[in-house]
C-alpha cells in the first residue's frame, strides 16, 4: 500500500512538472521534492531486497516459524477461486505465514496447481468445445471419476483454460473472480514466491502436495523427480529452504526424502482408511495403526511432521459435535513430530455443530471460537480456507501475547 501510493504520486508529481514547466516559481527546490517520494521508493525496494538476501542467507529453518502458524489452504480459497495466483496473492496479503500448493502433472510433464486432476469443477474447460471429446471417465485412486483431466492435457493446451469457483453454491461472491486467472505452473508459484520475498524482505513459505503420485506414476507421469529438479533450480531444496512438502501417500515422502532436505509432513485422512500407495502394496496398516505411537514413529524416520484431519485430534459425534479430544497432539510432539491440521473455515456448514449460528449453511459461524478451541490443543499450525481469521485467531496464542 504504502510503496503503491508513493509510485502515484511520484507519477502525478511527474505530469505536474511537465505540464507546468513554464510556471512561474517553479524551483529547483520544488522539483527536488517532487521526486523525493521516488526515491523513497528506490531506497526501501533496496533495503527489502537486502532483507530478502539476508533471509535467505541466514533464514531459520520451520521450526522457527510462528506458532501456531497458519496456512493458506490452496491460497486464499475462501475469497478466491482455488489455486490461481489471486488467490495465493491474497493469502499472503491477509498475513499466511505459509501459502498451500497442490501439484499434477500435465499431459507433457509440466507440475501445474489444481486440488485435483479432474478440472471441470475448477475450470472453463467444458465450455471449450474443442476438447468436448476429452470428457472421460476414469478410475483415480479406486474412486470412478468423470470429467477432463490435466494428464490429457498439453501445458499449452491447458493454458487456454480459466480458473473458476469450486463451490459457487456456498461461495457465491467467489464467482465474481471466475476467468480472472488462468492454471499456474508450480514453477511460476516458484517465481512469485521469490518476487513476493523480494518486495517484503522475507521468503515467502509454500506447503506443497503431491497428489495421487502412486496413480500418476502408473501413466508414467511420476511427480516426486520433476518436483525436486524444481525445488533444486530454485534453492528450496535444503533442510532449511522455506518450503514444506505433504502427500497423503507415505511412500511419496519417502521418495522425496531421498530427492532433497526439504522438510516434510505426511497427511492423514480419516481414522479407518488406508492410503493409496498401501492399498497398491497390500500393505494392511490404516490411518488408525498411523497415529498410534508406533505408526508415529515410523513416520518420524522420515518425515518431521504430520497434517491429520481435526477429526484425528477432536472428534465428532454424531450430531457433529466436538467430543474428548485424543492424545495424538501429545503422541506426535513426543516423537519430534509438528502437527499441521486441516481445515478451518468460516461457514456454518464446515464448522462444529456447537459453532453454528443460524439456519443458514453458507453463512459465517463462530469460527473464532472455533479456532480457540482447535489451537488450545496444541497444534503447531493449522491450513484455512480464512488466513486473516486464522492469523488473528493465532496471534492470541503466540508467544508474548495474551490470551
Amino acid at each position: 500500500m504504502t510503496q503503491g501510493g508513493a509510485a502515484r504520486r511520484t507519477v502525478l508529481g511527474a505530469a505536474v512538472l511537465a505540464a507546468g514547466g513554464g510556471m512561474a516559481g517553479l524551483s529547483a527546490g520544488s522539483a527536488s521534492a517532487a521526486t523525493a517520494p521516488a526515491a523513497r521508493a528506490a531506497d526501501a525496494a533496496g533495503t527489502a531486497e537486502a532483507a530478502y538476501a539476508a533471509d535467505v542467507r541466514h533464514g531459520g529453518g520451520y521450526r522457527d516459524l510462528p506458532v501456531p502458524l497458519v496456512i493458506g489452504h490452496r491460497g486464499a480459497s475462501g475469497y478466491r477461486p482455488e489455486h490461481t495466483l489471486g488467490s495465493y496473492q491474497l493469502a499472503l496479503d491477509l498475513g499466511a505465514d505459509v501459502v498451500e500448493q497442490d501439484l499434477v502433472p500435465t499431459k507433457d510433464g509440466h507440475l501445474v496447481c489444481r486440488h485435483e486432476n479432474e478440472i471441470g469443477g475448477t475450470t472453463d474447460v467444458a465450455d471449450h468445445p474443442e476438447f468436448a471429446s476429452r470428457r472421460t471417465t476414469k478410475s483415480v485412486d479406486g474412486v470412478a471419476v468423470t470429467g477432463w483431466f490435466t494428464e490429457d492435457f498439453t501445458l499449452a493446451e491447458l493454458k487456454t483454460l480459466r480458473a473458476k469457483e469450486r463451490i459457487p453454491a456456498v461461495r457465491q461472491r467467489n464467482t465474481l473472480y471466475d476467468g480472472r486467472w488462468d492454471v499456474p505452473t508450480f514453477e511460476e508459484v516458484l517465481r512469485w514466491a521469490e518476487r513476493e520475498g523480494k518486495r517484503r524482505g522475507k521468503r515467502v513459505w509454500l506447503h506443497v502436495e503431491t497428489k495421487h503420485p502412486t496413480y500418476f506414476r502408473s501413466l508414467g507421469l511420476g511427480l516426486e523427480e520433476p518436483l525436486a529438479k524444481l525445488l533444486r533450480r530454485y534453492g528450496r531444496d535444503g533442510l532449511g529452504a522455506p518450503l514444506f512438502l505433504q502427500s497423503f501417500e507415505p511412500s511419496s515422502i519417502q521418495r522425496l526424502s531421498r530427492l532433497v532436505s526439504a522438510p516434510r509432513v505426511v497427511l492423514l485422512s480419516a481414522a479407518g482408511t488406508r492410503p493409496w500407495d498401501f492399498e497398491q502394496a497390500k500393505d494392511p496398516r490404516t490411518v488408525s495403526d498411523l497415529v498410534k505411537p508406533e505408526g508415529l514413529k515410523w513416520i518420524a524416520g522420515f518425515a518431521q511432521g504430520i497434517g491429520p484431519t481435526m477429526d484425528l485430534i477432536l472428534p465428532r459425534d454424531a450430531a457433529g459435535k466436538l467430543g474428548a479430544p485424543t492424545t495424538l497432539v501429545k503422541d506426535a510432539h513426543a516423537r519430534g513430530l509438528v502437527l499441521h491440521p486441516y481445515t478451518a473455515r468460516n461457514e456454518n456448514t464446515f464448522l462444529p455443530a456447537e459453532y453454528r449460528k443460524g439456519t443458514d449453511p453458507n453463512a459465517y459461524g463462530d469460527a473464532f471460537g472455533a479456532f480457540k478451541t482447535y489451537f488450545e490443543q496444541g497444534i503447531d499450525g493449522i491450513f484455512t480456507d480464512n488466513a486473516d481469521t486464522g492469523l488473528l485467531a493465532a496471534e492470541a496464542f503466540r508467544p508474548g501475547r495474551g490470551r
